[in-house]
């Protein structure tokens, strides 16, 4: 992604007046900002939601097998729980440096590194979830003459939903965050205007990328649970009795 240094604003007209960016001004709020640079906000925009996007999918993907592992061989949950606890505690600065020599300096990186932290709160809610399928429904399936994978998918799984997705909205929440730390290997999104707009003091590019990050975190908090919904619809009957 390419940005304009905030030295050389867009909108110097003189004749129209002092814009709220500019060589002499430099406003926090400027709508002037957001129609010039609308394209380089856009694109930071849309590639800080991929990002979040790949990397919480990827999460639940490696996070499904290992919380089964834990929960069929119990004397491995301690070590699954702590391997993925541990993996919160290594420094994005440390992290994503050691993985560009095995994926450089490309939106893998940062997807592959946002996806380990994730593991921290998915392992958990899965586990969670699981746990919170009462015994006597799981004797009443198997008696019924489901198997281990069918009682999974089936009865297990849609059980632990409210619980799982619990976890899923802390997980995106955090991580569209921690994506603004992609700016490292330059994939941050709206990061790398936020790192911009730090360095040059543009503060209309730094408050307008900041207030994206919450309105993203919020939309996609939104969406979530509105697919919870969708998928448990017994829990708004339960509530509404």
């Amino acid at each position: 992604m390419t940005l304009l240094p905030a030295a050389a604003p867009v909108a110097q007209a003189a004749d129209d007046g002092p814009s709220c960016y500019s060589r002499f001004v430099n406003e926090w709020f400027c709508l002037d900002y957001v129609r010039d640079r609308q394209d380089e906000i856009v694109d930071a925009t849309v590639e800080h939601l991929l990002i979040t996007v790949s990397a919480v999918l990827l999460g639940l993907l490696i996070a499904f097998p290992l919380a089964l592992l834990a929960r069929r061989v119990t004397r491995l949950e301690s070590g699954v729980v702590g391997f993925s606890t541990g993996l919160y505690t290594i420094p994005s600065l440390a992290l994503f440096p050691i993985l560009v020599p095995f994926t450089g300096l490309s939106a893998l990186t940062v997807v592959i590194g946002l996806a380990l932290y994730c593991l921290t709160i998915l392992v958990r809610a899965l586990l969670d979830g699981l746990r919170a399928v009462p015994d006597d429904v799981r004797e009443s399936a198997t008696g019924m003459g489901y198997g281990p994978t069918r009682l999974l998918l089936r009865v297990e799984l849609p059980l632990a939903l409210p619980v799982v997705m619990g976890g899923l909205r802390v997980a995106t929440v955090s991580t569209v965050a921690l994506t603004t730390v992609g700016t490292l290997v330059s994939y941050g999104g709206l990061g790398d205007l936020i790192n911009h707009g730090r360095q040059y003091d543009f503060r209309a590019e730094l408050l307008t990328a900041a207030v994206l990050c919450v309105v993203l975190a919020v939309l996609l908090d939104v969406v979530i649970v509105l697919t919870q919904r969708v998928l448990t619809p017994w829990t708004r009957q339960g509530a509404g009795a």
